[in-house]
């Protein structure tokens, strides 16, 4: 079935949820019983602070407040309507803590800061008394994000310490927000390190790995470990691993705002990556301390469903957890002026409520980046075709996911058992030009996966991310024969791919400068010693990192490399033939309104042997090969009989005189 009969079939979908989209009031199933107006579980002023909880099934609930440790003060709830418990403290509570308790059947269940805390004590089983407005920073009503559209977007991922804990980085908060928020700071070499260097790389969105609490810390002493933070304890506040003051509910609000200003003074926007697809150990998370069993997918015999992998997986399709999600994003948006959020596994959420986040997210801010990974770990406990899979990409407008697609045709699959393309193996030819029309339907692509985009910016085109193998350590594992300088070529021909594919590039952090991982996998909570970035990398491996610089540079320079729209792709993209079953070629043409430029040849070889294309004949200016990339070129090429030799292992770039 073409894409276009897929789109069809799925447009009635698309506008129920737009429909739901329009309404604060979200839909109820039969039995539910949900609020329709947004819940504040903690609502502060200098005379009293209020106290919400949705706990539906309690036969009572109190709130204790604590001074310190000390317990200070219990007080009962009320119930109201819609599920809701309520209680009012009188006085200028603030500086103090809170814990929620649920009794159910008689069975008083543990302390909880409940599911909405957005201050917290440290490691989160309290929630915190806080004045909102004393987190934030200087001008922060001033604060504006750069305004950067879809087809303008190159996104970078990073963690907090992987960017600044080695020495090398120079700066003064080496692992914590402030540290990612310095500018100025600079290697022994001299060089740009830090906010500074992603300014200088060109690139528009940073992608924070996870950054609401959560569980594999111990904050009291978070230098002594590592986690990426895939293990969300409570979604609506900062982790306090990357604070400065662990024990102050407030700094690591306020420092995290410090981060985002300095990114969007410098021009950067702000993307968190969220895991709404499961929790922390269902026994400490607030959602089973609230309302057993509602919020996650169960099995017949009780159990936790685990299409996670992580041993329960989340139910977006029921009415409360889809406003959670719904609320929570939307907090990030208003509170931290978030620019976008990558969603971790987010093919275990459905289809209507990942539209129904963009349609309420768009409303806030048009620009706003959704992207995520369309797989989930196992099967999910729910109707696959209502799921948000890579398949069904088409029917989500507006939400890109990472494209596999490219990234194994490149570099190979993840069991490491074969390269890819740059290594110059056989049969990545047609799933490399999948990649490089964006995952939309083409007439000269002939991929074994239907299309699953509408349109080539729901494409994430990438090489490597957090996961897996980073791509130097892949490198020397499959290719040990090789040379470093040859190993290079092969990492520069990679980017190549990405950065001319008509999807949305995405880079993982240090891999323009060559970072090793010292050949481990999964370094989720491995030291330092396995994912700090050492900064001497970027003056040892200057030349990858300048080329790296060109081709975002030259994306930029050239709007036909993000076309924006499938009906453009088809139009003006075509294809060159070639014979060699690793050698790609195409032609950006007839693109008056769109470039500067009046064609834009793009060749990739990944043989080990020199390919002779055919491509128009003319005299092109030459801005990149295998080594370097000049925007404003490296020389002219004329080709009045219609040939070119591309050198192995390598790339080249003409646009048309």
């Amino acid at each position: 079935m073409k894409l276009s009969q897929l789109i069809a079939r799925g447009a009635a979908v698309v506008a129920a949820v737009a429909t739901i989209a329009c309404s604060s009031e979200q839909p109820k199933e039969e039995g539910d019983n949900i609020p329709t107006t947004p819940i504040n579980e903690m609502a502060y002023s200098p005379e009293a602070t209020t106290f919400e909880l949705w706990a539906p099934t309690a036969d009572s609930v109190v709130v204790r407040l604590y001074d310190g440790d000390t317990l200070a003060e219990e007080v009962a709830m009320t119930a109201a309507e819609d599920g809701l418990w309520r209680a009012q403290v009188e006085g200028d509570k603030r500086g103090m803590y809170y814990a929620f308790q649920v009794t159910i059947d008689g069975k008083a269940l543990k302390e909880t800061a409940g599911i909405f805390a957005r201050a917290l004590d440290t490691n989160g089983n309290r929630g915190a008394i806080i004045d909102l407005e004393r987190t934030n920073p200087e001008d922060w009503n001033e604060d504006c994000a750069p305004s950067i559209p879809a087809t303008e977007t190159v996104i970078y991922e990073m963690h907090y310490r992987d960017m600044t804990a080695h020495a090398s980085a120079g700066v003064a908060h080496p692992g914590k927000y402030l540290g990612m928020a310095e500018r100025g700071t600079r290697s022994t070499e001299g060089l740009a390190t830090g906010l500074d260097h992603l300014v200088e790389l060109g690139v528009t969105h940073i992608h924070l790995l996870p950054t609401a609490d959560f569980g594999s810390i111990d904050e009291s002493r978070p230098t002594d470990q590592y986690n990426w933070g895939y293990e969300p304890k409570n979604y609506n506040a900062p982790e306090g691993t990357y604070a400065t003051r662990v024990d102050d509910p407030e700094a690591r609000i306020r420092e995290l705002k410090t981060l985002v200003k300095a990114m969007h003074d410098a021009g950067l926007c702000v993307v968190l990556d969220v895991v709404y697809n499961h929790t922390t150990a269902t026994e400490n998370c607030g959602f089973e301390l609230t309302v057993p069993g509602y919020f996650y997918r169960m099995r017949e015999d009780g159990t936790f469903a685990d299409g996670s992998g992580c041993g329960n997986e989340t139910a977006s399709e029921k009415p409360m957890m889809r406003k959670y999600m719904v609320e929570s994003l939307e907090y990030w948006v208003k509170e931290y002026h978030i620019d976008g959020f990558r969603f971790d596994l987010m093919a275990i959420h459905d289809i209507e409520t990942m539209n129904l986040i963009r349609e309420r997210l768009e409303a806030l801010n048009p620009n706003i980046l959704l992207y995520g990974e369309g797989w989930a770990a196992a099967t999910p406990l729910y109707d696959e075709d209502k799921l948000a899979f890579k398949r069904y990409t088409y029917r989500m407008p507006g939400i890109a996911a990472f494209s596999d697609d490219i990234r194994n045709a490149l570099r190979g699959t993840l069991d490491l058992s074969e390269g890819g393309f740059i290594f110059g193996v056989e049969g990545n030819k047609e799933a490399l030009k999948f990649g490089i029309v964006g995952g939309v339907e083409h007439p000269e692509v002939d991929h074994t996966e239907e299309a699953w985009c509408a349109a080539p910016t729901q494409h994430i085109s990438y090489i490597t991310c957090h996961d897996d193998h980073n791509l130097r350590d892949r490198l020397e594992h499959l290719a040990p024969e090789a040379t470093e300088a040859e190993r290079l070529k092969m990492a520069k021909l990679g980017h190549f791919g990405v950065f001319t594919s008509q999807g949305i590039p995405f880079i993982f952090c240090g891999e323009e400068m060559y970072r090793t991982k010292l050949g481990e996998k999964n370094t989720y909570n491995l030291p330092d010693k396995y994912n700090a970035i050492d900064w001497s990398l970027k003056s040892t491996y200057n030349d990858l990192v300048e080329y790296v610089k060109g081709l975002i540079a030259l994306r930029k320079a050239h709007p036909a490399f993000s076309l924006g729209t499938a009906e453009a792709v088809r139009n003006h993209l075509t294809f060159i033939e070639n014979d060699n079953a690793a050698a790609v070629g195409f032609v950006l043409h007839d693109l008056e309104g769109i470039d500067t430029a009046e064609s834009i040849v793009v060749l990739m070889n990944g043989e080990r042997e020199s390919v002779v294309f055919d491509i128009p004949a003319g005299t092109y200016k030459w801005v990149a090969d295998g080594d370097a990339i000049f925007v404003k070129g490296i020389g002219r090429y004329d080709a009045p009989h219609g040939k070119i030799e591309v050198a192995p292992c390598s790339g080249v770039i003409l646009i048309a005189q």
